[in-house]
């Protein structure tokens, strides 16, 4: 099961590197980023290093907010947060027809909550692909723990040049990951290498939609927001997305913003005034709490010296998705269907 205690929060944060190198690490991660003097064309080119360092800084907070699954779903009323990301899940299980025994490669896991809801649900044979350690040696301890170590593992690889074959994986999925690729044809391309002909790839895709515009500074704004919070290199926008996964090679089957299906909004848990018990740390009761938690573990040592301003860069995340959200200008939740032609 995901951490969600104290301790395991202080323990976590900072991932594979030593205590000594978070600090650093925070001071390099933000400096990529517009907000603090960096440029787009520098994280593109250092996306590996640029990611790496993210997900070692705040896997742990991930976990303790958010559970094992790193991703988001439009929801309906009464559900919870954890109902509606299942539900997702079961939804891009479905979209690709999984059957029992298929080889699937999940891209860009995280630490395993998506791959084991759906190696469950699906009975199939899934490969995590991750270019992080710490996530990795997390995911291998949740199948362990699932009892799916026969039907799941990880395979340590950077997506944009997969340690795969070519014509492997019966399906593949993407749930919110592949927006941290500095090019889209190109990680989509890497994914339609893998597929065999005829199978089907089902893209969760953070997108900015067709409401944003380039020349509003407040949108400019809202999108540095995002990529510092979330480790960026940049976002495309949902035509980009779709012109990448055909200029790659799919047939698109679908393309649309599933958050036009729900009442609920996908961005709903990010709204610190909306009090829920099931997603109590992103209240704004819940972040003052976590904050001060932060801060006492830090001053006492038990967590590395970079925890609060890695909290705070995470804060900026949440305050930039809920903003994009309600503005309409930006979405986590653009699906796309593509096949890979016989």
């Amino acid at each position: 099961m995901a951490k969600s205690g104290n301790l395991d929060l202080a323990r976590g944060v900072g991932g594979s590197l030593r205590k000594e190198q978070v600090k650093s690490a925070v001071d390099q991660y933000v400096k990529y980023h517009d907000l603090h003097g960096g440029e787009k064309e520098l994280r593109k080119s250092n996306y590996a290093d640029l990611v790496n360092k993210y997900y070692d800084l705040a896997t742990s907070f991930y976990e303790y907010g958010w559970g094992d699954s790193f991703h988001f779903a439009g929801s309906w009323q009464g559900e919870t947060l954890r109902e509606c990301i299942k539900r997702h899940q079961h939804f891009i299980a479905l979209q690709l027809g999984l059957k029992k025994g298929m080889k699937v490669v999940d891209v860009g896991c995280g630490i395993g909550g998506p791959l084991i809801e759906i190696a469950r649900f699906s009975s199939t044979l899934i490969t995590g692909l991750n270019n992080n350690d710490y996530q990795i040696s997390r995911g291998k301890e949740l199948i362990c723990s699932a009892g799916l170590s026969e039907q799941c593992c990880f395979l340590k690889g950077d997506f944009m040049n997969m340690p795969i074959a070519d014509n492997t994986f019966e399906a593949a999925y993407a749930l919110q990951a592949t927006c941290h690729a500095p090019d889209a044809q190109g990680v989509y391309s890497e994914i339609y290498r893998v597929l065999k002909p005829g199978k089907c790839f089902a893209l969760d895709e953070w997108c900015l939609t067709d409401r944003f515009d380039p020349n509003n500074a407040n949108h400019l704004a809202i999108k540095a927001e995002i990529e510092l919070g979330d480790g960026l290199p940049d976002i495309r926008t949902t035509r980009q997305c779709v012109q990448a996964m055909k200029d790659a090679g799919f047939e698109v089957i679908i393309a649309k913003d599933l958050a036009e299906d729900f009442p609920c909004p996908w961005y709903q848990t990010m709204d610190p005034n909306k009090l829920t018990l099931t997603s109590f740390q992103c209240t704004r009761p819940g972040r003052i709490m976590t904050r001060a938690i932060v801060n006492v573990l830090e001053f006492l040592h038990i967590a590395p010296a970079g925890s609060v301003e890695t909290y705070n860069f995470l804060q900026t995340a949440s305050e930039g998705l809920l903003k994009g959200g309600r503005e309409g200008i930006f979405t986590a939740t653009f699906f796309v269907l593509g096949r890979k032609p016989l």
